[in-house]
């Protein structure tokens, strides 16, 4: 059973989340929190997944409680969605905190649904014998000019377009300055992330099924992602062969 911390100091925007919150899964354990102070005596009191915090909360900055709560080791690598209607604050945010998303106001109910299907792949993915802090992950150049980072079990594909590359992850898809594909796989060094095309790179533990398109080419479907990866000639026998290994 997950908990969610609602930090938010307008009462009436913290019910319509914690309504729609509770109509995906009536089972979260959600509490809230109009400061910094409240949020962390509950923090530290109940182990808390998963973050929602405004930006401008009562009497602090909800940066604030976020670079609090990243100095406890438990919430280290917790997911934290800013709520915000400032969006110049945004860029603050993912480099100090590494917040994992952001909801601009008011709230969109299909926006906050995909949000917690994505933080609950990404627990049902997680092995829990490895520890949060050995956690591979990258830092990447946004085309918006933020390093981000990016935790290597989130990713699901990479795909180059005219010398563009995009990460998609779990959460969303990311463009980012220019880079080349081959310099972001010596980046990732990872043994499940493999090159499937001239144009794509494919975490191989998402994939759910791959369908030929010719003799040269075939699309790799992936789970809980309507976007598709290419599986050219050259690299087939070598995911294939990975894929059969576990």
């Amino acid at each position: 059973m997950k908990n969610i911390l609602l930090a938010e100091d307008d009462m009436k925007q913290c019910e319509n989340l914690r309504k729609m919150l509770h109509m995906i899964d009536n089972k979260f354990n959600i509490y809230e929190a109009e400061d910094k102070n409240k949020s962390l005596e509950i923090s530290k009191d109940v182990h808390i997944d998963l973050f929602f915090i405004d930006i401008s909360l009562k009497n602090s900055s909800g940066l604030d409680l976020a670079l609090e709560l990243r100095k406890m080791p438990k919430y280290e690598f917790t997911w934290v969605v800013f709520l915000t209607t400032h969006v110049e604050y945004l860029t603050k945010a993912f480099k100090q905190v590494h917040c994992y998303d952001y909801i601009v106001k008011p709230y969109n109910k299909d926006q906050i649904i995909n949000m917690v299907k994505k933080f609950s792949l990404h627990s049902q993915n997680s092995n829990n014998s490895v520890k949060e802090d050995e956690r591979k992950f990258i830092f990447l150049d946004l085309k918006s000019g933020v390093n981000m980072k990016f935790y290597i079990d989130e990713i699901i594909f990479i795909e180059s377009i005219m010398r563009t590359c995009i990460v998609h992850t779990i959460r969303d898809s990311y463009t980012l300055r220019k880079i080349s594909l081959k310099k972001i796989l010596q980046l990732i060094n990872c043994n499940y992330i493999m090159q499937s095309h001239k144009s794509f790179l494919v975490n191989i533990k998402y994939i759910s099924s791959i369908n030929k398109v010719d003799s040269r080419s075939s699309e790799i479907c992936f789970e809980d992602c309507d976007k598709i990866a290419l599986l050219g000639y050259r690299f087939r026998n070598d995911v294939l062969e990975k894929l059969e290994k576990g």
